[in-house]
């Protein structure tokens, strides 16, 4: 798909003053301006995280409220169930949670809910469970912030329910014992966007403040936590870029035995990135609760045997091939009703099918808007209902948008960018109608065609090892800390041009005939093969990377775009 190439607007004469007083290249002080990182001290915290700047957790509404619960539970020897939902946040966070409290008490069990049977959230089958157990005490991790009726189920059994979630809450809240929520009203916690398991990390660094426990017994599970990071896509500044850079270093360094189970299946090579997270490691842990039950992630997660560990991940892995068949079949299914059933003058995709698998509608819509730039959702049919997932593209708050359709709808939740609604079969038609009202008059006008943020032009002679290893001290990269995307006029092929897997391109390119040749890699857009063997030159877009070979290292172009001119 085409994409409009937007630079990003930076003051100048800043830029330069923050380059000389950091010793850097303009272009590098620009893009921290761009980052809100305006002095040396600014910079400083940018470029030195240090989790002694994490933020008090007692500043969390209930926190002292959670934390003096759990503490009272664990004196009383009372059974304690952790309860987290069934995708990569969900499941790290039990897993978190549950290896911690397991070195504090023999009476702890974990629960994560049936996608099909159970659906999303905190389920009354769930609550049964811990009362069969004769649970006292349960702490729900990454949902519960709109369980108004589980929390009352919860009160009158005789548990006390303690909700750790990051989700946009209701008009009401639950009345369960404590509710965590940064984005709660009236909560004051300076830092709002934690993934679910980082509202359960504050809650265990506040046990640890209270009980004057050392934090490493806390920080041994900061690999899990970046996982969650990375793969809940919540933005990747303050608290969170913290979390990630030391969860990222452990990754590295040491990480966790489920979790270096997960690398060595899929066979990732270190240095490890955000993105080795999100495209191998958490769809692997998320391939268990899309089509099985995401009980066997957690049994991964938690566990220390290293045989065990080996059968568990090359199931987990089995599971993703699958998943990776029906995500392929059903995107195919998907984009063929687009073509024959909605008008191009759609401003949406909605689409149904009662026979889609549920466990992959998520990842099919946001497939379909890798074609069709615009809100989608995509519905299929699941215990007499229809449930779906919503994903958006940037300006349009798609959570906002399902609630001017909550009369439609049986339930809703999730984000700006994605969520998840519920809905009676009979209200499909109407939902339809009255989604695409809503996109139609409130989507912004460009919307419709993805963007690529510039951060900056540079010349290709910019590209040395000192400005890339600054650029890689930006790590890790995120929302809201994206890695730069640089953009260079007139460049020009030089050497071979080679077509991977009938997809990819790998050329080499100069700007002027004094450059060194430098790779490129377009990952996606071998179908420009030969336009680029026929243009004297092109202007591309693109990251710098580091290509380290058998120990060979040199510096490549990871390119996003490419343009030609007339």
């Amino acid at each position: 798909m085409d994409k409009k190439w937007e630079f990003s607007e930076i003051d100048e004469l800043q830029a330069q003053w923050l380059a000389s007083q950091l010793n850097i290249h303009p272009t590098l002080g620009g893009l921290l301006i761009h980052r809100g990182i305006t002095d040396f001290e600014k910079a400083y915290t940018f470029f030195r995280p240090n989790l002694d700047t994490l933020h008090d957790p007692f500043l969390m509404k209930d926190l002292d409220l959670a934390v003096n619960r759990l503490s009272q539970a664990l004196a009383r020897d009372e059974n304690i169930l952790i309860y987290g939902d069934y995708d990569v946040d969900g499941t790290t966070s039990v897993a978190m949670m549950y290896s911690f409290l397991r070195n504090h008490t023999e009476n702890i069990n974990f629960y994560v809910p049936d996608r099909y049977t159970e659906g999303y959230g905190i389920s009354e089958q769930g609550i049964e469970y811990a009362a069969s157990i004769n649970c006292k005490l349960i702490i729900a991790l990454d949902c519960g912030i709109r369980a108004l009726n589980m929390a009352d189920v919860s009160k009158k059994k005789g548990i006390d329910l303690i909700i750790c979630d990051h989700h946009i809450p209701g008009n009401l809240l639950p009345k369960a014992f404590a509710v965590l929520d940064p984005k709660r009203k009236d909560c004051p916690y300076p830092f709002k966007e934690l993934s679910g398991c980082g509202v359960g990390f504050k809650l265990l660094q506040g046990f640890c403040l209270q009980h004057s426990l050392d934090l490493e017994s806390l920080y041994n599970y900061l690999d899990l936590l970046a996982v969650s990071i990375a793969s809940d896509i919540v933005p990747m500044v303050g608290e969170n870029r913290i979390l990630a850079y030391f969860g990222m270093q452990k990754i590295n360094r040491n990480p966790l035995k489920s979790l270096k189970s997960l690398i060595d299946i899929a066979n990732i090579k270190p240095p490890i990135s955000i993105s080795d997270i999100v495209f191998y490691i958490g769809p692997r842990i998320n391939a268990a609760g899309r089509l099985k039950h995401a009980h066997e992630s957690v049994d991964l997660l938690i566990s220390e045997d290293t045989a065990q560990l080996k059968d568990f991940a090359q199931r987990l892995n089995e599971v993703n091939k699958k998943r990776q068949n029906i995500d392929r079949k059903i995107t195919e299914e998907a984009l063929k009703m687009i073509g024959e059933e909605l008008p191009d003058s759609a401003k949406s995709t909605v689409l149904f099918n009662p026979k889609w698998h549920k466990g992959i509608v998520g990842i099919v819509a946001s497939r379909c808007i890798e074609y069709y730039f615009r809100p989608t959702i995509i519905l299929t049919k699941s215990n007499g209902k229809v449930t779906g997932s919503a994903r958006s593209v940037e300006g349009f708050d798609i959570h906002a948008a399902l609630g001017k359709c909550a009369d439609l709808l049986l339930q809703y939740g999730g984000h700006a960018f994605a969520a998840g609604l519920s809905l009676a079969p009979d209200k499909v038609d109407s939902f339809k109608k009255r989604f695409e009202e809503i996109v139609t008059n409130t989507i912004p006008p460009d919307s419709g065609k993805p963007k690529l943020i510039v951060d900056a032009e540079i010349p290709l002679n910019f590209i040395n090892l000192k400005n890339f290893n600054i650029l890689n001290q930006m790590t890790p990269f995120g929302p809201q800390n994206n890695q730069p995307v640089f953009v260079t006029n007139q460049v020009k092929l030089v050497g071979s041009t080679r077509l991977i897997k009938e997809k990819h391109l790998k050329i080499q390119v100069i700007q002027s005939d004094t450059d060194t040749p430098i790779d490129a890699i377009a990952f996606g857009l071998g179908n420009l093969k030969g336009p680029i063997l026929a243009a004297k030159s092109f202007r591309m877009a693109y990251h710098i990377d580091l290509n380290d070979f058998r120990g060979r290292k040199r510096l490549q172009l990871i390119v996003r775009d490419i343009k030609f001119y007339n």
